[in-house]
């Protein structure tokens, strides 16, 4: 990748959207720091950023469905993914020790999947904020003796705080899976195996088997199936589809029989699959 690739991300340095972009570019990129998805997108749509990191789905907290609607909406194109082991630290400023914690404060999602070890110190006021990353800063900038954030070690090195309990995450297996995101959809990786699209179908018996059928004929594994309401449509859905294949000449097969039986059909992207953690 070449130096200084702009990366859009959610959150701010250090979070796990900039973690997720180094474990996928390396870290000779520069971020572009967005307080919220829809702003990652406008970054990348107005030629403020050359990639956007998006969060699509966690191991525990499930499929982030906002964010398939804004992938759609602004017809970008997937051209890879990440999956990054979620690692929650309990941080504070050098020399604070534990017995001097007041206050632990975190994203909510962060807090929630940190649940069993809080409940053991109820003396332990949480608080809740808008980004892991941004709690960590937060201590270090106003020197907050008595409060803790939950954060990756990232977040601890870049703002200098010691992690006085670490891997404090309820379950050990958290992971979330992140999509690379590019304006236009030119091909940029030959050896493509996976894919990622949306359709419609008719509102009539059979109709979602008759097209997912087609993929098992064909021998293209479907690994995830997501439903979303159009907007304003009773009994109408938007399917999100994730498919792999080992011949591509069996992926392009079920992709032409397919767009017999569905509507607003949309390849959203196509890419090497990259699921290690």
């Amino acid at each position: 990748m070449k130096k200084g690739v702009r990366v859009a991300i959610q959150g701010i340095k250090a979070s796990f959207h900039e973690e997720a972009a180094f474990k996928f570019f390396g870290k000779d990129i520069q971020t572009i720091e967005c307080n919220s998805f829809k702003l990652t997108c406008e970054s990348l749509e107005n030629d403020e950023a050359d990639f956007v990191v998006m969060a699509i789905e966690n191991s525990i907290a499930g499929s982030l469905l906002p964010n398939y609607t804004l992938i759609r909406e602004y017809n970008f194109a997937i051209v890879g993914e990440v999956y990054l082991p979620i690692q929650l630290h309990l941080m504070a400023l050098p020399g604070v020790k534990f017995e001097d914690v007041k206050f632990a404060t975190s994203h909510p999602i962060a807090i929630r999947q940190c649940v069993d070890f809080l409940d053991d110190f109820p003396n332990i006021q949480v608080i809740e904020s808008n980004d892991t990353a941004a709690c960590a800063k937060r201590i270090r900038d106003e020197q907050l003796k008595d409060t803790v954030a939950i954060a990756n070690a990232l977040a601890a090195e870049l703002y200098g705080l010691n992690i006085i309990e670490r891997r404090i995450e309820s379950n050990k297996k958290n992971f979330t899976r992140f999509l690379i995101l590019k304006k236009d959809k030119t091909a940029e990786v030959n050896d493509i195996n996976k894919a990622s699209i949306c359709f419609q179908v008719g509102n009539h018996v059979g109709a979602l088997s008759k097209v997912l059928n087609i993929f098992a004929e064909q021998q293209v594994n479907l690994t995830k199936i997501q439903s979303m309401p159009v907007l304003g449509k009773r009994n109408e859905y938007y399917f999100y589809v994730d498919m792999e294949w080992k011949n591509m000449e069996d992926y392009d097969k079920a992709i032409r029989q397919a767009l017999k039986y569905t509507v607003n059909f949309n390849i959203m992207g196509e890419y090497l699959k990259n699921d290690k953690v």
